[in-house]
């Protein structure tokens, strides 16, 4: 059987694909071209779009911020109760309270800014005790807020989710203090030190860091540490003195270029390895350093080449960000964030383990697993994107940090190919 593609108006903002099968007719041995429809998305379309509208364009932002419009998010959370956001290009992080049902919703808290105009790094200029820089990893966890300041190389932690404007963070952990905003707490690297931590993950019982700096993953296995806690397990590196990329050497099962987000559950840890254009996998969850046992992205461990011109295929990603995971409901599914190849690949299920797993069932944002275009090459709609940085699936909503549009999108999952 040989397969050809070519696309299908997408204007209900719902990508599908047609495809000429061809196959014998009724045992005749004769050949006939039928035409089928086959839903490339996995039934999940754009329902809520949050930040500033860009009728056939793109959305600049407005020279001064609002509680509605963002500047180049990278980090989405949703919730139970509440949406995050990471408003990195303005220095701020959003909360709505509730799940937005409309678009431009305004946020109803900000932090890292005094209020809904102010922008600039260290509240613009006022400091760094509540201010933040290019915020990046941002999740909720038994009602506390956790937040990666990259640029201020530490985590902030707030004992409950803000219901105001401007509150300092409870906790800090990467610095000796609120004032205290170098790299490495202005030392060697150590298992209580960041340098451009940008991802964060509750996993099970242990909480993750990716710490992409110094190109490592640091692990505290009994959940948020305290203040000068160091870490339990430093991954990806041979003490937590060294912060070479990849090791000094070549991409390995134990190394990371680039180490971005970070997902996973009770028995597995997955690691998106942006600068190495993979995701990198341990099952059950690391207690020391070792290598991985799962590589998404790469045909091998040994492999970190990048694919940039194409075709594309299911199974290659372009500096992959970010990476949810989530049961949805009883059917665990997967989600990656291939920012450079401008889309959202979806699995029903975790791939299956080992090297050269299974590519993904269901691409969002392009007509088809071949194409990469930002924004498709046309124009700013529902169902594109441009650099997306951060993902959070939550049953069957998708939350997209679509940077490059200075929105996030909260795509729903129903109808064909949703079970």
């Amino acid at each position: 059987m040989t397969v050809t593609s070519g696309c299908v108006s997408d204007s209900d903002c719902h990508l599908m694909s047609r495809y000429t099968v061809r196959h014998n007719v009724s045992g005749l041995g004769r050949r006939q071209d039928v035409v089928a429809s086959v839903d490339l998305t996995g039934g999940c379309a754009p329902q809520v779009w949050l930040g500033a509208p860009a009728p056939g364009g793109l959305a600049l932002p407005a020279a001064k911020p609002s509680m509605a419009w963002m500047y180049s998010p990278r980090g989405v959370f949703l919730g139970e109760n509440h949406v995050v956001v990471a408003d990195s290009g303005n220095h701020r992080v959003l909360i709505w309270h509730g799940i937005p049902d409309h678009d431009e919703q305004p946020a109803n808290v900000v932090l890292g800014q005094p209020d809904g105009e102010t922008e600039g790094h260290g509240a613009g200029g006022r400091g760094p005790e509540r201010g933040m820089y290019l915020p990046t990893g941002v999740l909720v966890h038994d009602g506390r807020l956790v937040v990666a300041d990259a640029w201020h190389h530490r985590i902030l932690v707030w004992n409950a989710v803000p219901e105001r404007n401007d509150v300092a963070p409870d906790l800090i952990l990467g610095q000796d203090d609120a004032s205290s905003i170098v790299e490495n707490r202005g030392g060697e690297c150590s298992a209580a030190s960041f340098y451009w931590p940008f991802g964060i993950g509750m996993v099970g019982s242990a909480f993750w860091v990716a710490d992409t700096g110094n190109r490592r993953v640091l692990g505290w296995l009994n959940g948020l540490p305290e203040a000068d806690q160091p870490a339990d397990v430093v991954l990806g590196q041979p003490d937590p003195t060294s912060r070479s990329e990849n090791r000094g050497g070549p991409a390995g099962a134990n190394s990371f270029r680039w180490p971005h987000d970070i997902a996973g559950r009770d028995d597995l840890l997955l690691v998106a390895d942006a600068g190495d254009h993979r995701v990198l996998g341990w099952s059950p969850q690391p207690d020391a350093d070792r290598g991985a046992d799962m590589v998404l992205g790469q045909p091998d461990f040994s492999s970190s080449e990048e694919w940039p011109y194409g075709p594309h295929t299911n199974d290659r990603f372009r500096f992959p960000y970010a990476i949810s995971l989530d049961d949805g409901g009883g059917q665990e599914r997967l989600a990656i964030a291939d920012t450079a190849n401008n889309r959202v690949l979806l699995w029903d299920g975790l791939p299956k383990r080992g090297e050269g797993a299974n590519g993904a069932d269901y691409v969002l944002a392009q007509p088809d697993f071949s194409s990469n275009g930002e924004n498709r090459w046309t124009s700013v709609q529902h169902d594109t994107l441009c650099w997306p940085y951060g993902l959070s699936l939550r049953g069957d909503t998708l939350a997209v940090a679509d940077s490059g549009n200075n929105r996030v999108m909260l795509w729903r999952r129903s109808g064909a190919g949703a079970s």
